[in-house]
């Protein structure tokens, strides 16, 4: 799945992805990016496309996962 479609499918609602955190672990985040569910935030970052920023709905916050450690997204 590339960046576009992850977007996509987190636009739409809750989406369970498995990635390796960087010490190494694994980690399933339940996470959205529905406009409906989580804060509005104004940032003036500069996105960076290897970096997926998203709504975690277990910790009710924000996180973010690279692109190429995904392992499974569901």
């Amino acid at each position: 799945m590339d960046r576009v479609e992850l977007i996509t499918k987190l636009k739409q609602g809750d989406v369970s992805v498995t990635f390796t955190k960087k010490d190494g672990t694994e980690r399933v985040m339940k996470c959205t990016l529905k406009e409906d569910v989580i804060p509005s935030v104004e940032s003036s970052k500069k996105e960076n496309v290897g970096v997926v920023v998203v709504w975690d709905t277990e910790k009710n916050a924000w996180r973010s996962f690279r692109m190429d450690s995904i392992t499974n997204v569901v």
